[in-house]
Order: C-alpha cells, then structure tokens, then sequence
C-alpha cells in the first residue's frame, strides 16, 4: 500500500469521526472481566452493516445534453462507453427531468418533487416563501443520508448546486453542504457551472486552489472519484459505496482540449437542419422514437441552416464542434471509471445509473451563441447586441472558441437540434424538450436481458429505484429528524419486464412560469415567457401517448380533458407549494430572495485570505452605488497588487496597484474600461477608495452614472460610465481579497498578482436606495 493512500485512508478514518453515521450505543454480548485475561470480545458493531451482497451504487448526472446528442440515443456525438452501458443495460426513453439543474439534482437526491424540497428554479435565485427558499428539509433525506445509514460510504464529486447560495460564504453553515447531507466526501464545485480550467472547487468545505496545471476538470474529479473509492476499498474492501458523480458537461462552458475539438472538424458542417434529420432516422432505427415521428417546426428565431451567410455557417459549425468534442472527452473520462470498477472487480456488483442530461439542451448560448461566458447570457448583452457585431467578435476569435481561452456555449440553432425530435428547450418545463432526457441502468448481477423500456418515469424515481434494487430501508428518522415518505415511483418493477404497465401515473413540471402536468398518457401545458403577464398565457393539450414530440393541440377539440388536467393541476400546485409562480412582470429583487450574511449588512469588512467567495454571496456590487475602502500600507514605489477583484478572465471587476497607480478595470463580456489616478501613491500607510454611483438606466451601453477613485479622500480620478460597468456579477469565478486567484480580470497583469504592501482589510459601504 503506497505512503498516499495510508494519508487518505487515515483521512477517511477521521473524516468519519467529523460526520458520525446514527449509532446508538450497542449491547455488549461478550464477558467484561476484573482483568484483560478474563475478559472475552462481544464482536459488537458499532456502525450499521450494509444488507449482504448489497450492490455498489453510481449516479451519473451530465448537464445540459439534450435528448438526441449522444449516440447511445441516436446522436451524432460519439460516445461508446455509453453505447456499451446501454446495449448491455436497459434504455429508458420516457424519462423526465424538471427542466433546468437545481431542482432535478434536488429531486434526484431526495427521491421527491422539487418544490416539496423548495428548490423551485436554480438555487442562486430561491425566493423566501415556501416551498421556493432553496433549503431541503432534513425531514425529507438524500440518498447519500440513507445509504450511509444502510452501511455505504458516499462520495460526491463534481457539480452540486443545490446549497442555498448565502450559506456558501466561509461561515457555513455547512449543514446543507454535500457532507452535512450524507457525503462522506465532497469534491467539487457548488455553483451552476465553472470554468474547465480555473474551477472554484471545495474538498468536503474547504477551498481548493483553482489552477488544474492545464487538466481538464472532468479528467481531475474522476481522477478524485477513483481516488476516494480506492481509499474505501483498501480499508473496506467488502463495504458497498454509492458515489454521486457530476462532472460540469456539458454546461457551458463548453472547453476542452483541442485535439477533441479537432476530432470533429468539418463533420458538422452540413448544419443544423441536417443534423436533426439524420438524427431522426437513427432514433428509429435504434427503437428509440415509434417510426410514425417527424420533426416539428423550428424553435422560434432559429433560421434555415442554408439561409445562413459562409462566416455564420463558419463559427456556428465551431461551435458545435467543440461541444461534440466537449461531450466525447466526457464519456472517455466515464469509461476511465468503468473500466477502474472493472479492474477491481466491482463493475458486476454496480449498479450504474447514467442520466444523459438533466434537462433539455441550452439556450442559453441566444441565436448567436457566446464565446467570453454565461454572463453574457445573465446580463442580457447575448439580446441586447447587434447581431451582426457578435457574428463578426466571434469569428474573430474563431480558433479560440472551445479552448481555455474562450468560454463558449453553441447557439439555439444547435441546441434545437441536441434535443432532436423535441421542441423547446432547457428551462421549458412545459415541454418534453425541455424535460425528456436519455436514461440508461446498467447492472449485470440483475439486468440479463438488455432492451429498452417506454414506461413513463421521472428523476424523482431514481432514489426510490436504487433503494429497493438494493434492498435498503429508510430509517424511521436520520440525524433526529422523523422521515417524510418518498414521492418517485421505483422503476425496479421494470428491469425484467419491459411490458409492465406503467407505475408513475401523474407528475407536475414548473419552472419560471413555464408549467404542465402529465396523467396516464395525456398533458396540459403552458408556455410562458420569462417577463410576461400570467394573463397571456395559453394553456395547450397533447396526447403524448401517441404524439411523442407535441406536435397536436388538442385543447380546442376536447376542452373537458384539458379543464380535468387544470384541476389536477391545481390540486398539485396547493399540495407541493406551486405557488407563487415566477417570472412574470414581477422581477425578482434582492428583497425577495432568501437572504444571506452580507444581503442585510450596510457596511462589510472583508480581510485578506477571503477567496473565491461566490458573488451571490459576497457584498453585492451589482446596479447600485457602493464604496470600496482598502486600508493599506504602501512600503515603496514598487508596490503592487490586487486589493480586491471579482471574476475573471471573461467578466469581472478589479481594484488593484500596478506601477506605483492606483487603478480599477471593468471587465465586461470580454471588453476592457480601465480608470487610472492622474498622480502616483506615496509610501505609508494610506485608504484606498472606489466609489460608483448608479443611475438606473435600461440598456447595458447608456449612462448611469460615474465611477471615481480616491487616495485619503482626494480624488484622484473619475469617469462616466454605462450600465454594462455597474452590472458586477461574475458567475464562474467569485471574489477575492489581496489576490485575484483563478484568472486575471485584465490582461494587464497576471494572476494571483497578490498585494506585497499591507493590506489591513477591507470596507464594503451601500447606499441606501
């Protein structure tokens, strides 16, 4: 046994000393005697024993696919490790998710309805009401928290997303991060995406450093999963595990190396159109979709493929190149772990759950699609834009684009065709193509008779699915807290008769508005649009028995089924707290999300070693006036450094010193604003200050408002600027004191670039509104 894994197993031993399984105190079934001699062991367990042969359980969950991606369903996208599971386990094709990240991970884990667990959209906007505040119940546990109290270890390793985003500051709490609810171990990244490259990771809740030394982070968390299962099986070798992994793929961004990219170059140059049609035919050819489909009409805004210009053609075909060499890598990584179980004669006693997805493919890429990161998508520059000016910056960084250098994600035209023979996308929960994802189970020991099942199923069925296969028991309560009853319907019914009829006869989907519910064949939908009244919305009625992809309204023609499915609908809605819906002309302001620390501070104070905090939950520096304070000591006119900075290469914001200057740089999408003092700084100690003062304004490009900065309250600089400047909020890398760790803000110096005078703290000052 190497020297590294004694370290990690000792870790392990004391890691569960840190989150003690539920152990009652024991009866002695030995001798205790006066002395050691006469003294005869009890063999007393102290912790729970799994059930015998109890199985190995793995949860994979990819991000973002789409249903006609990968070629396991048909897809164009070589992805032979999930071909293999799946013609050596069972396909499901009528499996949904929930339409966007958050609330299928909380469903998955629970084994309930998302807003049953209050994760009503992504956790970084939960709204304090009920069922919508973003904290899981411990009366409803995870899989993780069951399978630890049946005798498993657990590991968590990649994207988790589902902590309420104000306890995700230094302070915890850490009860709703991955190891206060049943992770052994935790690595990862907690948000909704992070760069390939520089991720902000944590192990268990501490950060790590985000320089991967040119790894791709898919490649370093399976690296970590087979690490934390060879630490368990050397110390345990007849302990069963369930490990959940998550890998960031394919969420933008979509970045991996080269020659992946490279891999595909020129295949997908037919375009989009062709794309779905070909699609189309290997669907049926595999029995994925009945032989009667046809593809629906286009999404709206997503053009003909022909009628497109050489250079859009050019960049858009790039763009799903990357994406397909994005997707590829990830299923070799996946296959590394597989063929790791294989070789230590665990795969036959695995059950593999791999969900290709968890909701439609994005459209958050806009009909252009992006190269510097989502928040081109979060701050509205992706509609706001001249079309023909995105075309042209993308084209100029044409070989960049799925390389660490670029933050891409494809755009609506290839997202379309990902989720072939769909219609709608991610975030459309009233849609099978925002909601119908590939699913496959893959388990030797059980599952001798590969094929495909059709019966209706929902993520909140897999907890359950993997309880019974592996003969679990809920405990009455976990951690004190008395159990509520599961909500999915296990699909163990299914693995050895795909003519059973189906089990899951009702479910609702909810996302911003965006709403349907499905009973036994039939489905009431509502597609609502982000920003609209609820008093425009039209419900519509298919029979998805028979009309797969939603092509047929039936709502004119049999009002009486559709008035039926708006009662369940309502029933439903009191039942798992609906309401409120979001998304309507109401915006969501940070009055009404749930709040964190710095959400009800005036003032913050932030001291040196506070890093990659997420944004969400560091002092906001979004659309309003503020004041930043460095209280520091410059020793010569060398000083340099960074005072504080948020994000990174692609957006952000940096208060810095650089040659003997105090200076800030807006980073904005990719285009550099720089503001320099007119005189230079003076050795000793000095406050350092920004201030911003914001006029609301509509657009990202008019004024709103100025920006300045001040050495001892003489100020030394100032300058207009527009609302693109006062929108800091970098999604993908946080904020940072006396360093910009991950990548630089700015070009003009290199990172961490950390401060080398005095930098004593810190002071965040808000204007009252």
């Amino acid at each position: 046994m190497s020297y590294k894994t004694q370290l990690f197993i000792l870790a392990l031993v004391l890691g569960y000393q840190a989150q003690a399984q539920y152990s009652p105190q024991p009866a002695f079934k030995g001798v205790a005697g006066k002395t050691l001699s006469e003294t005869r062991s009890g063999n007393t367990a102290f912790n729970p024993v799994a059930p015998a042969a109890a199985p190995n359980i793995v949860y994979i969950l990819l991000d973002d696919v789409g249903f006609g991606a990968s070629s396991a369903f048909g897809g164009l996208v070589e992805t032979p490790v999930f071909d293999s599971l799946a013609n050596n386990g069972l396909r499901y094709t009528n499996f949904h998710t929930t339409a966007i990240c958050s609330p299928t991970r909380a469903c998955l884990l629970t084994g309930r309805n998302h807003h049953s667990v209050n994760v009503p959209t992504v956790i970084d906007v939960a709204i304090d009401a009920p069922g919508h505040n973003g904290y899981m119940p411990f009366e409803k546990g995870t899989i993780a928290e069951i399978a630890r109290e049946n005798g498993y270890n657990t590991f968590a390793v990649g994207k988790w997303h589902v902590t309420p985003t104000p306890d995700l500051t230094p302070a915890g709490p850490f009860n709703r991060w991955p190891t206060g609810r049943g992770f052994d171990h935790f690595f990862g990244f907690m948000a909704g995406e992070t760069d390939q490259y520089t991720p902000m990771l944590w192990e268990n809740t501490q950060k790590v450093e985000p320089d991967l030394h040119g790894q791709h982070l898919t490649t370093v968390l399976v690296d970590k999963a087979i690490e934390y299962i060879a630490g368990q099986q050397s110390a345990a070798p007849n302990k069963p595990f369930f490990l959940y992994l998550t890998p960031g793929a394919t969420h933008g961004p979509h970045q991996v190396e080269r020659k992946w990219i490279d891999k595909y170059k020129g295949r997908f140059d037919a375009g989009w159109d062709h794309y779905r049609e070909a699609v189309l035919a290997r669907q049926k050819k595999l029995g994925i979709i009945p032989d009667s489909v046809t593809l629906p009409v286009s999404n709206g805004g997503v053009k003909p493929w022909d009628s497109l210009s050489p250079i859009e053609k050019k960049v858009f075909a790039r763009f799903f190149e990357a994406y397909a060499g994005f997707l590829s890598h990830t299923d070799y990584e996946i296959g590394r772990l597989i063929h790791y179980l294989k070789d230590i004669h665990q795969l036959d006693n695995t059950l593999i759950v791999l969900m290709i997805g968890d909701n439609g493919a994005s459209k958050e890429g806009g009909l252009t699609g992006h190269v510097y990161g989502i928040n081109e998508y979060i701050d509205q520059s992706l509609f706001e834009e001249k079309y023909e000016d995105r075309i042209r910056e993308i084209a100029r960084r044409y070989n960049d684009i799925g390389t660490s250098l670029t933050g891409p994600n494809y755009p609506a035209g290839w997202a379309q065709a990902a989720n072939t023979p769909f219609r709608y996308l991610k975030q459309d929960a009233n849609s099978e193509g925002g909601t119908r994802n590939p699913l496959i189970i893959f388990y030797p020991k059980k599952i001798k008779q590969p094929g495909i099942r059709t019966q209706y199923t929902h993520v909140n069925s897999i907890t359950p699915t993997a309880i019974e296969i592996a003969g679990l028991k809920v405990p009455e309560t976990i951690n004190g807290y008395k159990q509520d009853s599961l909500e999915g319907i296990s699909l163990a019914y299914t693995l050895e008769d795909a003519q059973a009829p189906a089990r899951h006869h009702t479910q609702y989907y909810e996302i911003s508005g965006s709403r349907a519910i499905y009973q036994d064949g039939w489905k009431a939908e509502v597609y609502h649009r982000n920003g609209a009244s609820f008093s425009t919305d039209k419900w519509e009625l298919y029979n998805v028995a028979n009309d797969v992809n939603e092509q047929h309204n039936l709502a004119a023609t049999n009002p009486a089924k559709l008035k039926e499915l708006q009662d369940l609908f309502e029933a439903q809605a009191e039942k798992y707290h609906i309401y409120p819906l979001l998304g309507d002309t109401t915006p969501r302001l940070q009055a009404l999300l749930t709040k964190g620390p710095f959400d009800t501070q005036q003032q913050s104070v932030l001291y040196p070693g506070v890093t990659q905090l997420p944004a969400r939950a560091a002092p906001s520096l979004f659309q309003h006036s503020f004041s930043i304070s460095a209280e520091v000591e410059i020793k010569d006119n060398s000083t340099e450094g960074i005072l504080l900075a948020a994000g990174g290469r692609f957006t952000g914001f940096s208060f810095y010193v650089q040659g003997n200057k105090l200076k800030i740089a807006h980073n904005n999408n990719g285009k550099l604003v720089y503001l320099e003092a007119a005189q230079p700084l003076k050795p000793g100690k000095a406050v350092l200050k920004y201030t911003l003062q914001y006029t609301p304004a509509k657009k990202l490009v008019d004024p709103a408002g100025t920006e300045a900065l001040y050495i001892n309250d003489e100020k030394v600089a100032e300058r207009k600027i527009t609302k693109a400047d006062a929108t800091i909020m970098p999604y993908d890398e946080g904020v940072d004191v006396g360093l910009d760790n991950g990548s630089a803000v700015a070009p003009q110096y290199k990172a961490p670039f950390a401060f080398t005078g005095v930098l004593h703290k810190i002071i965040v000052d808000h204007q009252k509104p």
